[in-house]
């Protein structure tokens, strides 16, 4: 039986071991934020919490994660690193090439800033699905995750991961004793956005696929309000690279299709696809396609994990 208090206790010790500073690498998730949380308890104003915004992150994400780290009293930075990060992929579509480029670019921007701040150490929340999915030894790679099969082999870092033998529930448990807010918060995939696109991640698509997961966000926490459904897993938009032929008003319309994808799971190793209420996705369906110019079709993912994965990239 996994024991969140003695974990936090043990894992406070351990960083309790970091000479000199440290950088925490945070996106406003359970995992970095965990992580964060005890780095501060074991480090104080040894460490500095670094938000990188890529470009790919979800709606308004930034000013949120900004406002719960002024709450948390981190000492926390903002980096505006969109145009790097768009620069670096494109023309890129493949989504394993995609994943790499995110890591090695996240991995320099930290070694930049850890150098502003003279740290030496940089804090990940690497979790257990992370390195378990990206492969290595005897493992086949089923993705590689940007803070695993993303870093190169040259880092100027000492890598520290408290959390790398911990799944999602324990984490979540972690979290939950660390009184955090955003213990229940749903994953956000480390590359964000770019891997909801299918194809290359274009800035103009990005702001598509932006809109849509908002929308399957919104709608979907208001059924869970108003008792309608549970709250899934994880639930978002993702952008495919197909156009269809479709009616806008009594107007031929030639537009991209969305898919809205769903899941139940506890650990995210396994997941079963959400049996979402027809009137939410008709709802998610109307909202997407009448507010959203670019778009005419949008179709639901009813496949489990395995045989696919949460994600589609």
């Amino acid at each position: 039986m996994f024991d969140e208090k003695a974990f936090i206790q043990e894992a406070v010790k351990e960083l309790k071991k970091v000479e000199g500073k440290a950088v925490v690498a945070v996106s406003g998730g359970v995992d970095s934020s965990v992580v964060a949380k005890l780095g501060s308890m074991a480090l104080g104003d040894r460490m500095v919490a670094i938000y990188v915004d890529t470009g790919f992150m979800r709606k308004n994400e930034g000013e949120k994660v900004k406002e719960f780290f002024k709450k948390m009293g981190i000492n926390f930075r903002y980096v505006d690193a969109k145009d790097e990060f768009y620069e670096a992929l494109k023309g890129v579509v493949d989504p394993e090439e995609k994943r790499k480029i995110i890591g090695e670019k996240f991995i320099r921007i930290f070694e930049r800033e850890a150098m502003k701040e003279g740290a030496t150490h940089l804090l990940q929340g690497t979790i257990a699905p992370d390195w378990i999915e990206s492969g290595g030894g005897l493992r086949d790679t089923i993705k590689s995750h940007h803070n695993v099969g993303g870093l190169p082999s040259d880092i100027k870092l000492n890598v520290v991961e408290p959390l790398r033998d911990l799944y999602k529930d324990e984490v979540r448990k972690v979290a939950r004793a660390l009184k955090l807010e955003v213990a229940e918060k749903q994953p956000f995939p480390g590359p964000g956005l770019a891997v909801r696109i299918l194809g290359e991640a274009t800035p103009e698509k990005v702001e598509i696929v932006r809109e849509a997961c908002a929308i399957v966000e919104e709608e979907i926490e208001n059924a869970i309000k108003e008792g309608k459904m549970t709250k899934p897993w994880q639930y978002f938009a993702v952008m495919l690279p197909i156009k269809s032929v479709g009616v806008h008003g009594d107007r031929r319309a030639y537009g991209y299709t969305i898919a809205v994808r769903s899941v139940e799971s506890v650990d995210a190793m396994t997941a079963d696809f959400s049996k979402i209420p027809h009137e939410v996705l008709e709802k998610i369906s109307t909202r997407i396609t009448n507010e959203i110019k670019e778009v005419n079709r949008v179709v639901y993912d009813i496949t489990h994990k395995p045989p696919g994965t949460v994600e589609w990239e």
